[in-house]
């Protein structure tokens, strides 16, 4: 009688997760049975995703929510039966803090693109002359750049400098924790590259594609999601879904040997797991010193990581006076604020603050500053607490703060990023016949990018143990 075949998956975050839940789901669909071991290097189960509740605050220190639009995330909520407890956000006016005061981002905008050039010029947030350089969209020829660039170079291009500094750039640099001088365009925002090689002008293809709210719909609806009781519901119910059919594993991989042909997984601890198939959902810094003898991932040495803090403040109402109604807001790099952005939490997400009081969340580390998250809590408090008070009046102390540190976490997608993760997955199909890679390193940082990517990576599983 054979022995049963193994699936390795090495990390236990949103990626690694999903994968296990989907991978179960598979083998029974299929008929076959396949042994399936998830291993994680810490305590508990979800990688950022951490929620805490306290004093009846629900908490996020790492990410908030995900966007409804991109679906995978919306359907593995489906998948689980827990869609009916999905929030969305209340919507607002949003801010940009250029210099020293806070603009209203402007109107007739997506993601700091005219879409309504009548709505948009009437920003304050642009010069004359920097107005002008935007319209020049509309008659620029077409990007001549032989394949990839950077997000700024693009951008700058097509709209010169003023509205890539103090609306673009702050909007989607915040997304990867990155430079949008270095950020890869075809990583991030190959949508923005085919509208322009489609229609000319990004303007002209933003009004041709994107979906316009009519006059009298009133106001738009939020476009990101979370849960009433925060976003590990997500990985309380994926950890109750595989835990009769998966064993976990809370050890951590120090190395992978390939040996007749099986893998052999060393932990730490000293057990060892041997697979037939390795899923790796872990950073890409990883993955030398795992695979010591392979020269596969050498490349991934040229994919540089930052660090972020966020930092949850929470107060009693009577503490802050605040004459702008709004979500939140984020900062220019024409201003010389360390903190990157400030989100209203309490009015943008209601469900996570007890009434009568206010729970605002910063976040420090931008390119250039990253030894700011290195500071001690207070310092950082300290530092957050005296920026916000250029923006509103806080008369009292948090009634307690929150400061999180994501130390190398942020994985940068820089220029030929695409090109450089496709030439790794090729190396590895060679000389690594059986692991596949997935996670917010190779395919995209969000929820649900690093879902879809754990479907992905299921469906190259399945085929390759068809054979």
């Amino acid at each position: 009688m054979s022995m049963k075949k193994t699936i390795a998956i090495v990390g236990g975050g949103i990626t690694g997760l999903t994968a296990a839940y989907y991978l179960q789901e598979k083998m029974a669909e299929l008929k076959q049975f396949y042994r399936i071991v998830l291993i994680e290097g810490k305590e508990q189960l979800g990688g950022k995703i951490q929620t805490i509740k306290k004093d009846g605050y629900v908490i996020e220190r790492g990410p908030d929510s995900f966007l409804e639009r991109k679906h995978p995330a919306v359907k593995l909520a489906k998948n689980l039966g827990i869609e009916d407890e999905l929030v969305r956000n209340k919507t607002g006016q949003a801010y940009i803090l250029v210099g020293e005061r806070l603009h209203p981002m402007p109107k007739g905008s997506f993601m700091g693109i005219p879409t309504d050039l009548d709505a948009f010029m009437e920003t304050d947030l642009l010069s004359v002359k920097g107005k002008e350089r935007v319209k020049q969209d509309l008659v620029l020829p077409k990007t001549d750049v032989i394949g990839d660039q950077s997000l700024g170079q693009f951008f700058r291009y097509r709209f010169g400098d003023e509205l890539v500094e103090n609306i673009i750039e702050p909007l989607l640099s915040g997304v990867y924790s990155g430079d949008l001088d270095e950020m890869s365009l075809f990583a991030t925002f190959p949508q923005f590259y085919e509208l322009e090689q489609t229609y000319g002008s990004l303007i002209k293809g933003l009004q041709q594609t994107i979906n316009r709210p009519k006059a009298d719909t009133g106001k738009k609806a939020g476009q990101f999601l979370t849960f009433k009781n925060g976003l590990q519901t997500f990985v309380n119910h994926l950890e109750r879904a595989i835990d009769e059919e998966v064993t976990i594993h809370y050890d951590t991989v120090v190395h992978i040997q390939y040996e007749k042909e099986r893998y052999r997984l060393a932990l730490r601890e000293g057990a060892f797991v041997d697979a037939d198939v390795v899923l790796m959902t872990t950073p890409h810094e990883t993955l030398g010193e795992i695979f010591p003898t392979e020269n596969a991932f050498s490349s991934l040495l040229e994919v540089p990581s930052n660090s972020v803090a966020n930092i949850v403040l929470a107060f009693d109402e009577s503490a802050i006076e605040q004459s702008l109604e709004g979500t939140g807001f984020v900062v220019s790099r024409n201003s010389s604020h360390r903190m990157t952005a400030c989100t209203w939490v309490y009015r943008k997400w209601e469900t996570t603050t007890p009434k009568g009081k206010v729970l605002l969340r910063a976040y420090v580390g931008k390119p250039g500053d990253q030894e700011i998250v290195t500071y001690s809590d207070k310092e950082i408090v300290q530092i957050v607490l005296q920026e916000l008070a250029q923006t509103m009046t806080i008369t009292q102390d948090p009634e307690f703060s929150l400061v999180t540190r994501w130390t190398q976490a942020m994985p940068q997608y820089t220029i030929g990023h695409t090109a450089r993760i496709e030439k790794v997955r090729k190396k590895i199909a060679e000389s690594l016949p059986g692991v596949f890679l997935a996670g917010a390193s190779f395919g995209g940082v969000g929820i649900p990018d690093c879902i879809e990517q754990a479907e992905q990576a299921i469906e190259e599983i399945v085929a390759y143990l068809q054979g």
